[in-house]
């Protein structure tokens, strides 16, 4: 089967904090940016939650106001300390191409083509986009009706709730060989409580028995990482459009590096056809 690309691959917010200091942990995002390279496709979490410890740093408080107005004012205070890290550790002969996606650009075919261009465009040119979600320009309120008039219009829109549907989106535009979702755990587990129930592989003989067992497993997922967050029932979801188009589907610990994820070496959960 022929692939466009090489791999989609996507880290979620709380992958990227060091939880016990409440800080960026500079560690992984230092060994994953050096891992990247032409022929990935990076979607990224983190402004937010990098722009909040940022802003408690240098103010010595959180910020007020309303949900939607805090997260816009974290986002666009951390998407410039995100990218400049990104920036730092990736290899310095490799470009690096920052791209900001809204719910818009997957429901407007000639948008969805340019982005689609723009992207293949990066191999042939020894670049790596970075992409993540438009939170500071993205309120919920505004989303919620542009998303319901699209509806009325007998149109399915794509949402974007978080980046778990952005990678996935981003992953049935440009089908690559694998799309790798990092998160803070191992995988998905048959009881979330449970660290020693680790799924280890989810496939089928064909696209029908893979998606008909990803579902089983979604049943058994329950609970997310953060505020906002669907939770590994929602990236179960996501992910079964890029399976239909014969991408592998791996779910796996930011802690560890790509090469061994993709090596099937690590703990991790994968998801294919047989």
């Amino acid at each position: 089967m022929a692939f466009d690309i090489e791999l989609v691959g996507k880290i979620g917010s709380m992958a990227l904090i060091n939880s016990e200091y409440n800080d960026i942990d500079y560690n992984i995002l230092a060994r994953l940016s050096s891992e990247l390279k032409p022929g990935y496709v990076w979607i990224t979490s983190g402004a937010t939650e990098i722009g909040r410890i940022d802003y408690i740093k240098r103010n010595g408080k959180e910020l007020s106001g309303t949900d939607e107005e805090i997260k816009t004012d974290y986002a666009a205070q951390g998407q410039s300390i995100l990218m400049s890290l990104y920036r730092t550790y990736v290899k310095s002969n490799y470009s690096l191409r920052q791209i900001l996606v809204e719910h818009q650009h997957f429901n407007d075919k000639n948008k969805l083509e340019y982005l689609k261009k723009m992207l293949l465009r990066c191999p042939k040119e020894n670049a790596i986009p970075i992409i993540n979600y438009n939170d500071a320009v993205s309120y919920e309120e505004n989303v919620k009706m542009e998303i319901s008039a699209l509806t009325k219009e007998n149109f399915k829109p794509v949402h974007c709730l978080d980046n778990d549907e952005t990678a996935s989106q981003i992953a049935c535009l440009l089908k690559p060989h694998t799309l790798l979702i990092l998160t803070s755990v191992d995988g998905i587990y048959s009881d979330h409580k449970d660290k020693n129930t680790l799924v280890k592989e989810i496939s089928g003989k064909d696209i029908y028995e893979l998606i008909e067992n990803i579902s089983h497993f979604q049943t058994l997922c329950d609970g997310a990482s953060r505020k906002g967050a669907g939770g590994a029932k929602a990236k179960l979801e996501y992910i079964k459009e890029p399976a239909k188009n014969g991408t592998r589907i791996i779910i796996a610990n930011s802690k560890y590096p790509i090469k061994k994820i993709l090596e099937n070496s690590v703990p991790c959960t994968l998801i294919q056809v047989r």
